[in-house]
């Protein structure tokens, strides 16, 4: 099935437009029409995400549909385009980047941005392709309904469509597009574009923009004297903090933290070289291209706040005062912290804060790095052990059981007078099950070269309710195997 861009424009049942982004005018973005690619498939669909967009079910599973996100047919409404923005990469300024291989269709009457990433060239590509590989748009997908199935703030993915078209990376691979959702796409790096090149009316728009839409409670905040824009930079800053301390609980890393992947909304975006941890080693790099460590699981916090600083340093021009963006920065020191002995309580089974729990918190993560414990089992397995009072399991994962019982002890303590099922079921709803460990992913990534879009399919279900058992289906939740360690993911990735 060929479809060509000069055909009629698609009407999407349930899909209405609004100007959105689009309304800050060219000096922010480029408009463009996405390439088509010959011979389109479906991978993979997300219902869940489909619902978010009020999209017709139907219409998603159709060629129409299929046409319409590979980028091969426009649709009734939008009008697709490319947006420019800056950024640090790994610490050094990089210039001017911008979406080199996504564009977006438009933003929805229901407040989300529709995009397409692997859909084609733009002005930003920098010599770049425009594409995405089948590897990495599987992985992209299935992270992004797995991390919303965690609870974690993120973008969406409604679909990833594949075709036979070949695409250079370190070898040949097949092209995909994956159809991303969001609030907004808006990064770090678009406020550093402007305030790198001195455009501070851009930059007032683009911030009136975001805030308008997005933080409109910054616009009536008593905080620093009523700026508006320092209590965003605040807001912000909490929304980074929260989303951070819900990375490391869950064990999750990012891989490659640069200014232009971080989302004015707390939302994780760009999933490249992640990786949820195997066993627990704070010090992991999961991409193969940070040969200097900068992005490791336990510099996540502090990349963050790096980040945050070079976000302050584009705003000041509207904040006008270097202490006041200084100063709205300092929340992050103490959300942080917070959010993450609240997410490590919950993962405990602990209803409500005690002295002491910050060693509790510890000891078990000393525990586990000593040894490099599985992560997620580990947590599981504890969960188990207070639901049925049979620790055999969970202190099987370790070689110092003297160690381990000391802890057990002292967590059996901490929650005495709290009933053992009502512990067991707070743990258990937040102690994931199944996480897209690489192996996974890889597995059904090779199944999907051939044509076998089942464990893709498999994979997306088991994400979308990682909190639940799903009977027969324990190989998902097992330890990896050994050659899940030589498994490398890069910025390629």
């Amino acid at each position: 099935m060929s479809m060509l861009a000069d055909e009629a424009d698609l009407v999407a049942p349930g899909l209405r437009w609004a100007p959105g982004f689009s309304a800050l005018g060219p000096a922010f973005l480029t408009e463009l029409q996405p390439r088509p690619l010959p011979e389109p498939y479906w991978v993979g669909r997300s219902g869940s995400a489909a619902r978010l967009l009020g999209l017709d079910d139907s219409w998603l599973q159709s060629d129409e549909g299929l046409a319409a996100f590979t980028g091969n047919l426009p649709i009734a409404g939008t009008r697709p385009y490319a947006t420019v923005y800056s950024g640090h990469q790994f610490g050094v300024w990089a210039g001017q980047l911008g979406d080199g291989r996504a564009i977006m269709l438009g933003e929805t009457a229901g407040g989300l941005e529709v995009q397409l990433k692997g859909a084609g060239p733009t002005p930003y590509s920098r010599m770049g392709d425009g594409r995405a590989v089948l590897r990495s748009s599987i992985r992209e997908f299935l992270c992004s309904e797995a991390m919303h199935g965690l609870g974690i703030p993120t973008t969406r993915a409604l679909c990833v469509t594949g075709s036979d078209a070949r695409v250079r990376r370190e070898e040949l691979e097949t092209a995909a597009v994956v159809t991303r959702l969001a609030p907004s796409f808006v990064r770090f790096g678009h406020f550093e574009h402007f305030a790198a090149n001195q455009r501070d009316g851009e930059l007032r728009a683009l911030a009136d923009h975001v805030i308008d839409r997005h933080y409109p409670e910054c616009r009536h905040s008593d905080r620093f004297d009523g700026n508006a824009y320092a209590a965003f930079l605040e807001a912000v800053s909490e929304r980074t903090a929260a989303l951070l301390a819900r990375w490391q609980a869950v064990g999750f890393c990012h891989g490659v933290m640069n200014t232009d992947n971080m989302s004015i909304l707390g939302l994780t975006i760009d999933y490249g070289p992640f990786q949820f941890l195997d066993g627990f080693d704070p010090r992991h790099i999961c991409n193969h291209s940070d040969t200097a460590g900068r992005y490791a699981f336990n510099q996540q916090p502090n990349v963050a706040y790096w980040n945050l600083f070079c976000l302050a340093q584009a705003l000041l021009p509207l904040i006008g005062d270097q202490q006041v963006a200084v100063a709205a920065l300092e929340s992050y020191k103490t959300v942080f912290p917070s959010e993450f002995e609240d997410r490590m309580r919950a993962k405990l089974g602990l209803a409500e804060a005690a002295d002491g729990d910050r060693q509790l918190i510890e000891g078990a993560l000393r525990l586990l790095a000593q040894e490099k414990v599985d992560y997620t089992i580990f947590w599981r397995r504890l969960s188990q052990a207070v639901a049925d009072g049979d620790t055999g399991p969970v202190r099987d994962l370790f070689i110092d059981r003297a160690g381990f019982d000391a802890w057990w002890a002292s967590h059996a303590a901490r929650r005495a007078g709290t009933p053992a099922a009502e512990t067991a079921r707070r743990m258990l709803g937040h102690n994931p099950k199944f996480v897209l460990r690489n192996h996974l992913g890889q597995q059904a990534i090779e199944a999907a070269a051939a044509r076998d879009f089942s464990g893709v399919a498999t994979l997306l279900a088991l994400l979308e309710s990682p909190f639940d058992e799903h009977a027969g289906h324990e190989e998902f939740a097992g330890f990896p195997p050994d050659w899940a360690s030589t498994i490398e993911i890069s910025c390629s990735s």
